[in-house]
């Protein structure tokens, strides 16, 4: 068979495969347009889960008449026009493909006017970039984009559209994640001629807020983090949900790298890190997040839709939003709990191929400084009581709690203990209410967290196996575990190479014990060849110093004298991400007057 053109509407059928995969993946592109536009609102009208139509009409800088027919042909653009501005993309669109792609499946009508034009234009495009004949129209300045019976002239690409209710959710979830890439914009959604919802242009935090919470429900900004970061030419700003506020799935997380709304590998891998010990078994963490870094360091390239991207220095990355995220997590005190909570800082990143980003905690004073004690492990029971008794200052007025509330409020936000019910729970009292404690999974955050930092600081001792194992591995692993010696030394292991598709494990961290070290070793070059970096060793290290806690820590039942009550509390003030035990379980409530008032009616 002779090799022959495709027809130019074909050729765009074809790329519409790419780019047009639902009726969302229209309202994304012509959406991402109206951005790119500099559009101040932005309103959307779908019918029939936009199989019959999707119309998008916006009030941005609009298209010239003699510009109409290049809008509607494959690879003319206004945002670049050499290698260089596509190497720093700045807008939301740039490949050329989405309006001529969109026209070969659909009944598309684009209608525009510049703000200098004595009236709008109009044309229709079939996809085949011929027979353009722009009309004129009573059009305000702006753009118009009707897209009507989406795949009409693909039937086997229609039959794969779900029910219009589906098709409808996935529209309503995108639009609403790109209102919150643009507080600056205002957003109307219709769905057959009825209003979904009207978001007004939100300027100020607190209207910004006002929009994050419509989208992702009241409860989300006050039990969540502001957070702010800086470091290495990266800026993260965003908020980042409590771990007891987290879902079943992960559909209420919103990643944005420079305005643009993406999901990638890397940042999940990252967030999923620094929640790894504070977040229930099978709960997702939620979070609004803002990335901003310079263009020319991520590639937005790398997929027609334009939902991938991938980062030049994906290690630094990686680290930054791992640190930025534990951060902020490990900055979430009793004091700031009970007060909402923002956390800003600058983090000092020296390299992108840091291989502990706790590190850097120690330098920038994440660690507060704790009492001395527990210096040798394994940690006993005894020795933490005891521990807790000696930290006790006897001059407090401990039978009187309700004058040491008062005198002592501004200093311990958890106040004084009043009471040890059924010798699990701790009762203290607070100006502001009651707070209520498990005595155990406090505890046990705190003997966790402490266990960490001796170990830490103490470096990785490392222990020689009586008989080295050999570990056959392909030629790429090899080199890999032969560049990456360097990360493997720092955490206890030694791995040499002795043959093209061989290394030798000859000694391992002693802490881990008798754990599969070979499957070890290849999950962690698994995990650095897919993700530039792997967390497993840090992850089985803390595995056992977290079952050391549990088994070190105060058991339910046991019964607690007022001092070592309130020394705990004094504890539990100075110990990071002490919101909840290593499993996830919170450690501590907090009941306001308000909440005791409504329990017994009072005031209505």
């Amino acid at each position: 068979m002779r090799i022959h053109a495709l027809p130019i509407q074909l050729i765009n059928q074809i790329a519409a495969g790419e780019v047009v995969e639902r009726p969302s993946s229209v309202v994304k592109e012509l959406i991402e347009n109206c951005f790119d536009a500099g559009a101040s609102q932005i309103t959307i009208e779908i019918e029939q889960g936009g199989a019959r139509l999707i119309k998008i009409r916006d009030d941005g800088c609009g298209i010239d008449k003699e510009d109409l027919p290049l809008a509607l042909s494959r690879h003319a653009t206004s945002k670049i026009a050499s290698l260089q501005d596509l190497e720093q993309v700045a807008s939301m669109g740039f490949r050329g493909e989405a309006l001529p792609s969109i026209s070969s499946v659909a009944r598309l009508t684009l209608i525009s006017r510049t703000a200098n034009a004595e009236c709008a234009w109009s044309v229709t495009a079939d996809g085949s970039e011929q027979n353009f004949d722009p009309q004129p129209d009573p059009h305000p300045q702006g753009t118009t984009i009707d897209v009507r019976d989406l795949f009409y002239n693909t039937p086997a690409r229609r039959k794969f559209l779900k029910a219009e209710k589906t098709e409808f959710a996935h529209i309503e979830t995108l639009i609403k994640r790109m209102t919150l890439s643009r507080f600056d914009i205002g957003f109307t959604l219709f769905h057959n001629q009825k209003e979904i919802f009207n978001l007004k242009p939100a300027i100020s935090p607190s209207a910004q807020e006002q929009r994050i919470g419509s989208i992702c429900g009241p409860s989300f900004i006050e039990n969540s983090v502001k957070i702010e970061f800086s470091a290495s030419g990266l800026h993260l700003t965003g908020w980042v949900g409590l771990p007891t506020f987290s879902r079943s799935q992960q559909d209420m997380q919103f990643f944005y790298v420079n305005g643009r709304l993406i999901k990638d590998k890397l940042v999940s891998h990252a967030v999923k890190q620094a929640f790894q010990d504070v977040l229930f078994h099978g709960r997702h963490p939620v979070f609004v997040l803002y990335l901003t870094l310079d263009p020319t360091l991520v590639d937005v390239n790398a997929h027609p839709a334009k939902l991938e991207v991938r980062f030049r220095e994906g290690r630094l990355v990686h680290d930054f939003l791992f640190s930025a995220l534990y951060r902020s997590l490990a900055d979430i005190r009793p004091e700031n709990r009970i007060d909402h909570i923002t956390v800003t800082d600058n983090l000092a990143l020296d390299s992108a191929h840091e291989t502990d980003p706790r590190a850097h905690f120690k330098s920038i004073g994440a660690y507060t400084p704790r009492p001395p004690q527990q210096n040798l492990l394994p940690l006993t029971i005894a020795e933490a009581i005891s521990g807790y008794t000696s930290l006790y200052s006897s001059d407090l007025p401990l039978q009187k709690p309700e004058n040491t509330v008062s005198e002592h409020s501004d200093s311990h936000p958890l106040g004084y203990a009043v009471a040890h019910l059924h010798a699990t729970f701790i009762v203290a009292e607070t100006p502001k209410g009651i707070i209520l404690v498990d005595t155990h999974a406090a505890h046990e955050r705190i003997t966790y967290e402490r266990l960490k930092q001796q170990y830490q600081e103490g470096g990785i001792p490392s222990q020689p196996l009586l008989l080295p194992i050999k570990i056959t591995v392909s030629s790429s692993e090899a080199d890999l575990a032969e560049s990456e010696d360097s990360f493997f030394s720092s955490l206890g292991f030694e791995l040499t190479r002795s043959g093209p598709e061989t290394i030798i494990l000859r000694s391992t961290p002693a802490l881990l014990g008798n754990i599969d070290k070979e499957k070890l070793i290849r999950d962690v070059l698994a995990d650095i060849s897919v993700n530039g970096i792997s967390q497993r060793i840090q992850e089985q290290r803390n595995q056992v110093l977290a079952t050391m806690a549990c088994h070190g820590s105060v058991r339910a039942h046991r019964r607690l004298t007022l001092e070592e009550m309130n020394a705990l509390l004094r504890d539990m003030e100075k110990t990071e991400r002490i919101g909840q035990c290593n499993h996830g379980r919170p450690t501590w409530i907090e009941l306001s007057l308000q909440d005791l008032d409504k329990f017994f009616m009072r005031g209505q």
